[in-house]
């Protein structure tokens, strides 16, 4: 069973950049498509990235594309989320999660392995 802790988060201005890292327990990372979903306080939590499981196909939303790249490294069983251009509206708490499927997807239903959390504040 795959496991995930998230770290990175912080606190920078706007149009600052932060990266984000998840680290994975387990032997069947590599076997799992990977995501970066976000929430916000009062808000439902919400696809930002996603990631095949050869780190060659990957699905951003359309909110964050062109400022964020998320990358893989199966060898070291982590995940990145590079985060440049930021804005207030980014704010979040952000969790990386591990997929049940064969392909990139938005749908959280399609994640059965979540991490706790890091929380990512954009000041203006």
């Amino acid at each position: 069973q795959v496991q995930l802790v998230e770290s990175g988060g912080g606190l920078v201005q706007a149009v600052g950049s932060l990266r984000l890292s998840c680290a994975a327990s387990g032997r069947t990372f590599s076997s799992r498509v990977m995501g970066w979903f976000r929430q916000a306080p009062e808000k439902e939590r919400e696809f930002v990235a996603s990631i095949s499981m050869s780190g060659r196909s990957t699905y951003y939303a359309d909110s964050v594309k062109g400022r964020f790249t998320i990358s893989r490294d199966n060898a070291k069983n982590t995940g990145d989320l590079q985060m440049n251009s930021l804005k207030p509206e980014d704010t979040a708490v952000y969790y990386c999660a591990a997929g049940t499927g064969l392909y990139t997807t938005d749908s959280p239903n399609k994640y059965n392995t979540w991490g706790q959390g890091t929380q990512v504040t954009v000041s203006s």
